[in-house]
């Protein structure tokens, strides 16, 4: 309580302080009186919080111990002579709005999960609407030499079914041939949605120029159609395309594993083979898993019903596949045995570990027009920021941001001879 003075009552903030009158200043009583500390940090001076000089004292010694943490920061100002009343927030405030540690600390920027696309809730064709992408390398051996091959996968987007072929590299021509193959067993496509990889974007513009070369009715064809038409996701952004990430995470892991068992053992043909035996049992999963413990239950729904029509799946070779069969001389009870394998980790690490996702909930601040941002990039140097102003956003139809295009400042030649870059412009997701 104040000497002389009332008692306070015990909703006053400065209750507990016991403030005293000291040199003409509001001072903390406290129970230090007998400590043989100096009297300044027995009694610190008691400065409200909505006040612009503590703010800047705060802001003072918050530079002073190089922009450390709340706790560091509150612990400064006690040890020389402050107390601020209701200090950890402005001290939190303070950090929040300071710009070297919004740098530092401030994680990128996120969005509510968006819709769903109208590709996926409507019924349309198998694979009429789909997502691509390639994995791998996988090993294979031809003659006395080892090669690098490719898998590139197909995702329905309404059917959730897979299709996947194999790529010799990751050329403009392979993917190409691939997708030729793709398309003249399953039927027309008429949007490809994919990430920026360069193979993807050369098919793009390959078939942009051979679209110059028909005549006017094949084109208003084309243009009618909208056949194999290329839906690029922003540049890393590999979020966007979780409905086919999510089938190449689970394919590759369990065919690393099954690769494991036969290094050096596949040829193409068989290789060509394992992914073939692989699509048909990723596409005889169930969609659902609620009922499949009910015995009166109807059968669960697959891929395979969606696309084939049928209800049942096609059986595996006779005879009995063991281990030995990887070093036998008949490489198709080889595969088949290696088959077995992924079936068996395909159901202990996919089919039981269905769930939900769980993060993205709710909306946050759009970002806007000649906001300063900056640009997250892993191959910069420690310490070194890349600062760039919004100058496009781009809305869903929920009229969320998650996409912006972004100029980034010039950068400075080490040659004083050079003339400086112009800035450019790149496009980003919120993320990074």
């Amino acid at each position: 309580m104040l000497q002389g003075e009332k008692c306070l009552p015990n909703s006053s903030s400065l209750f507990s302080l016991d403030p005293i009158w000291s040199e003409g200043l509001l001072r903390v009583g406290g129970r230090l009186k007998q400590s043989s500390l100096c009297h300044k940090v027995k009694h610190p001076v008691i400065l409200p919080n909505n006040s612009h000089i503590s703010k800047l004292i705060v802001s003072h010694y918050h530079a002073k111990i190089c922009h450390q943490g709340r706790s560091q920061t509150q612990m400064e100002l006690r040890s020389n002579g402050f107390w601020v009343i209701g200090g950890s927030k402005l001290v939190a405030k303070l950090i929040r709005t300071c710009v070297l540690c919004r740098k530092l600390r401030r994680p990128t920027e996120s969005q509510r999960m968006a819709e769903l696309p109208k590709e996926r809730l409507e019924a349309s064709a198998p694979f009429t609407y789909s997502g691509m992408d390639c994995f791998g390398p996988f090993i294979v051996k031809k003659a006395r030499k080892e090669y690098k091959r490719y898998g590139l996968i197909f995702t329905c987007l309404y059917s959730r079914a897979v299709h996947i072929e194999m790529l010799e590299d990751l050329s403009t021509d392979s993917f190409i041939n691939a997708l030729r193959c793709f398309i003249n067993l399953r039927g027309a496509v008429r949007q490809l949605h994919c990430d920026q990889g360069s193979n993807f974007i050369g098919a793009r513009n390959e078939f942009k120029e051979a679209l110059k070369q028909c005549d006017t009715k094949l084109l208003e064809i084309f243009l009618t159609e909208r056949q194999c038409e290329f839906v690029f996701n922003a540049p890393s952004a590999s979020h966007a395309g979780g409905v086919w990430e999510r089938q190449i995470r689970t394919v590759r892991n369990v065919l690393n594993a099954t690769f494991a068992q036969c290094p050096g053992r596949l040829d193409d043909a068989s290789l060509r083979t394992l992914l073939y035996e692989a699509m048909a049992i990723v596409n005889s999963r169930p969609l659902t898993v609620d009922a499949i413990n009910d015995p009166q239950a109807l059968e669960p729904l697959t891929p395979n019903h969606l696309i084939m029509m049928k209800s049942k799946v096609a059986l595996p070779p006779p005879g009995e596949f063991v281990k030995e069969d990887l070093y036998a001389t008949k490489r198709w009870r080889r595969v088949q045995y290696l088959i077995k394998q992924f079936w068996g980790r395909w159901k202990k690490e996919y089919l039981l570990n269905i769930s939900t996702r769980q993060k993205w909930h709710l909306p946050q601040r759009n970002l806007r027009v000649n906001d300063i941002v900056i640009i997250k990039d892993d191959n910069l140097p420690r310490n070194h920021w890349q600062l760039g102003r919004v100058v496009e956003t781009v809305q869903d139809r929920d009229s969320l941001v998650r996409r912006v295009k972004v100029q980034v400042g010039e950068r400075k030649s080490q040659r004083k001879q050079d003339p400086p870059s112009k800035p450019s412009v790149i496009e980003r997701p919120i993320q990074k």
